[in-house]
């Protein structure tokens, strides 16, 4: 988002004259030369206060989650040939566009937060707004298209039928829609002083900020950003969850209690006289019961994802809106609350970033697998040798036919 590099939000909470004003009001050395008004207004105004040290930790640890976690998530998916599904490919892409989003876009908002000013030249000043635009809207398709996904194969499987080959079509569409949509952003970033009179000595103060030509041409293309890339793919994918959970935790679906009382009955029956029978009909029970629960698991976890989206995103977008479109904070007195709402809600979007791998690995089975593989000098071999046991003891209880309680336990093993 334009407001979430962090960046671009110095002219409402700094300026010349209030440089000027604070300088007046408090008591400081007189000021012989530039070094000493430099070294007075780095102590004054730019040096990091102390809960701006929390903020630095806070940055700090965000990093190196997102981007372990991340980078994880993409190895463990690379790896294991059984973990390229259609959904785990969409994941892969959000979890890429999270790691370029933290190496390139999170240490500039850091220092930029802390100092409120932009140090990186007029070329970062394009580039890593621009990145953080496409990075926004890489993760609001991918989430729409997961959920898209799931809709079909869940309420309509008959209609559509997902591959990997087409996700890996979906993908690289939006990447291209991403960089062709996010491109005004860029054009409109230019770095301008807000002390005229220190162009020349020093950085601070310079700010990398939107210049449009016209005062309708923000209000227009935020009202739209924030329609395009937050209310209206939410309440779609909000919808399609809402059927989803219908689907999967309210109709008697094969799965359901009852359904597999009278499916359990029937083999139970039939076991006496037809041996081989009965075993291939509780084979497809289990199945059953297996995809039901795998289904569950899944939709949960990728509806945490979405509700934790939708929260750390839901500040800033509507500090921008409030910002560009109304204008509320160009006459504000309170500097610091303004200044505190919008450096927390650049934060939340790289918390984002590092709080998906932590839901993956709390919620998905496999991927907790993998991350602990991959922390484990003998994680591998150690999976490899508890994967023919666990099938060995499914095939056992699967011929152990006694009650309903059983297959519980089955679905467990298998699950």
């Amino acid at each position: 988002m334009s407001g979430a590099t962090g960046n671009l939000d110095c002219e409402e909470c700094l300026s010349s004259a209030q440089v000027a004003d604070s300088a007046e009001s408090q008591p400081h050395p007189v000021v012989d030369d530039d070094d000493e008004l430099l070294r007075y207004i780095w102590t004054e105004y730019l040096h990091p206060k102390q809960y701006e040290w929390v903020l630095i930790v806070a940055y700090i640890l965000v990093f190196c989650v997102s981007l372990i976690g991340n980078s994880l998530v993409c190895f463990a998916v690379g790896k294991n040939r059984h973990m390229r599904t259609v959904t785990n490919y969409f994941i892969v892409n959000l979890s890429f566009a999270d790691v370029l989003v933290t190496i390139i876009c999170l240490p500039a908002s850091l220092v930029v937060d802390i100092t409120e000013s932009w140090f990186f030249g007029n070329t970062l000043c394009k580039v890593v707004p621009y990145l953080q635009t496409i990075s926004v809207s890489v993760s609001v398709l991918t989430l729409s298209c997961i959920a898209q996904d799931r809709w079909y194969a869940i309420c309509h499987p008959l209609m559509f039928k997902s591959t990997a080959k087409r996700a890996r079509k979906s993908i690289v569409v939006i990447w291209v829609v991403s960089c062709i949509i996010m491109i005004p952003q860029a054009v409109v970033m230019e770095c301008s002083s807000l002390v005229p009179q220190l162009v020349n000595k020093t950085s601070l103060f310079t700010v990398c900020d939107e210049h449009w030509g016209a005062e309708i041409y923000p209000k227009v293309y935020h009202t739209c950003f924030f329609i395009v890339t937050y209310i209206a793919p939410l309440c779609l994918m909000v919808l399609a969850y809402i059927q989803i959970c219908h689907k999967l935790w309210c109709q008697p679906i094969p799965g359901n209690t009852s359904v597999l009382q009278r499916k359990w009955r029937s083999i139970q029956c039939s076991a006496p006289a037809v041996g081989e029978a009965a075993r291939v009909r509780t084979s497809t029970v289990c199945a059953e019961i297996k995809q039901v629960r795998a289904r569950r698991k899944t939709a949960r976890m990728l509806m945490v994802v979405l509700f934790v989206f939708a929260v750390c995103y839901l500040p800033i977008s509507v500090l921008n809106v409030m910002k560009r479109v109304f204008g509320t904070f160009k006459k504000t007195d309170d500097r610091e609350t303004v200044y505190a709402w919008f450096t927390f809600s650049h934060w939340l979007i790289y918390a984002n970033s590092a709080a998906n791998p932590i839901i993956y690995n709390f919620l998905s089975g496999k991927f907790r697998g993998e991350f602990k593989a991959a922390f484990s000098c003998h994680g591998e071999n150690q999976t490899e040798r508890k994967r023919p046991r666990a099938s060995t003891d499914s095939r056992k209880s699967l011929s152990t036919q006694v009650n309903m309680d059983n297959v519980s336990r089955i679905s467990d093993q298998i699950v």
